[in-house]
């Protein structure tokens, strides 16, 4: 499945391209910190591969391939389907005439992109900033994504991740209270959980921020606004997120990061 243009205008819009272009440069800039994670994803993922020996692997947030292992999993599973809002081109590149593997661009939120676009922008020009009266986002439902016979389902660090850009839009055109947003995320958290609790899965993702500044001050936030399963399997570590010190904030930034096989 592809995006239509229209389609592709508004993830431009909302800038889904400049983030995934982003996380490239990033990964490229800061070396070990995010190699060693990627280490830590690839080994975990081969571990779970192993035991349950799945026909179908879906991954959600396949993005580069930067933290999954492709070739090691190509090799087993009879269909890899890589899905993600966008592929990079050069992902396209590289999995082009492998016979088992699928590229699924999809929106993860199950709809929530495109719903939210509309229902900001209907507004028009001279009223671009709304009243919380327009969207309740309390009340506000959530849309659900599901696919039929996804097999093994890894979600590869876009929990935290799948509200950014949404909640970017919701800044900029909503006058709500940060507690609202909050909830909202939390909202659109807890559905993709629900979704992978459905399925034979594993969640890889950040739990929580922890920044250290250059006078040694160090300070932990939890980035997770649901509950995160225990699941059968669990390991956890710190990833060195922001090695080189390029955090806006001037601090150096560490994510908590939980693998669990639910």
């Amino acid at each position: 499945m592809t995006h239509t243009p229209g389609y592709r205008r508004i993830l431009h819009r909302m800038g889904y391209y400049d983030y995934q272009m982003g996380l490239a440069v990033r990964y490229l800039n800061q070396g070990e910190g995010w190699k060693a994670h990627s280490r830590r994803c690839r080994n975990f993922i081969m571990k779970i591969v192993e035991m349950n020996r799945p026909g179908r692997i879906t991954v959600q947030g396949s993005g580069w391939l930067l933290v999954f292992p492709l070739a090691e999993t190509a090799g087993t599973a009879e269909k890899i389907i890589l899905a993600d809002v966008i592929h990079p081109p050069e992902v396209v590149s590289q999995t082009a005439g492998i016979s088992n593997i699928e590229l699924l661009e999809a929106d993860l939120t199950g709809g929530l992109i495109e719903e939210l676009w509309e229902k900001t922008r209907k507004h028009g020009i001279f009223r671009r900033i709304l009243s919380p009266g327009d969207i309740n986002l309390h009340t506000f439902s959530i849309p659900g994504f599901d696919m039929p016979d996804p097999g093994l389902v890894i979600s590869l660090n876009i929990l935290t991740q799948l509200e950014v850009l949404p909640l970017k839009l919701l800044r900029r055109r909503l006058l709500l209270p940060d507690e609202d947003l909050e909830h909202f995320a939390g909202e659109i958290q807890r559905k993709h959980i629900e979704f992978l609790k459905k399925h034979n899965s594993v969640i890889i993702t950040d739990i929580s921020e922890m920044s250290l500044d250059k006078k040694g001050n160090s300070r932990e936030s939890p980035t997770l606004r649901t509950a995160l399963p225990e699941g059968r399997l669990r390991e956890e570590w710190v990833w060195d997120f922001d090695l080189t010190g390029e955090d806006f904030r001037r601090k150096r930034t560490f994510l908590r990061v939980a693998a669990v096989m639910l």
